[in-house]
């Protein structure tokens, strides 16, 4: 009941057309949110950690052999990891033996991976810069990084070690 001075309104009616309208809207707004959510998937996924699950799994016990014989030799190496206003990362390596004395003829080299992008991937050219270090240069935007080092002597890897890493 109106009072004075009011003008009754009318309720709005809901239609058919109304309804269809909310409803394609609806479903619009989904399946857009939906296409571009598939899109960037898509386009940011960098890859796998494995390529063959099978394939590593048949390594997996030359991996703990390795794993072994790199224990038994008890090499000390120690990474350091700076950062420039360049964005420029360097890893620098020193390599002593279970004694503390120098290991002669190792050759390094080193790959810092992004733990969510393989597209960002970087290997490191590591260039020996005295009888027990190497050093090297990559660029790498601020984060969290995984950087595997590997060590060789006459072809044979000898050491490997993969630490997690933050850049910043």
């Amino acid at each position: 009941m109106a009072k004075a001075g009011q003008i009754a309104s009318k309720p709005r009616e809901l239609t058919g057309r109304a309804v269809l309208i909310w409803l394609l809207a609806f479903f619009a707004v989904t399946i857009g949110v939906n296409a571009v959510m598939v899109s960037l998937a898509s386009k940011t996924f960098g890859g796998l950690e494995t390529e063959s699950s099978y394939k590593a799994g048949l390594a997996f016990k030359q991996d703990i052999e390795a794993a072994e014989q790199q224990e038994a030799l008890h090499w000390q190496v120690d990474g350091t990891v700076t950062r420039a206003a360049s964005g420029e990362v360097a890893l620098e390596i020193k390599v002593r033996d279970s004694s503390g004395q120098i290991v002669p003829g190792w050759t390094a080299t080193a790959l810092l991976a992004h733990p969510t992008d393989s597209k960002l991937d970087q290997r490191i050219s590591l260039v020996r810069t005295g009888p027990e270090s190497a050093r090297g240069v990559a660029y790498a935007d601020p984060g969290h990084w995984n950087i595997m080092i590997d060590l060789d002597r006459n072809g044979i890897r000898m050491f490997r070690s993969r630490s997690r890493i933050v850049i910043r």
